[in-house]
């Protein structure tokens, strides 16, 4: 059910870092 779930990929001083959208949204809002 994973592969259901949006991947957003994030351009960092570490590299690339790929996480499900829903995980982003929710450190966002905390």
């Amino acid at each position: 059910m994973s592969s259901l779930i949006p991947m957003v990929v994030e351009q960092t001083n570490r590299g690339e870092r790929s996480y499900d959208i829903y995980s982003r949204l929710l450190k966002e809002r905390i």
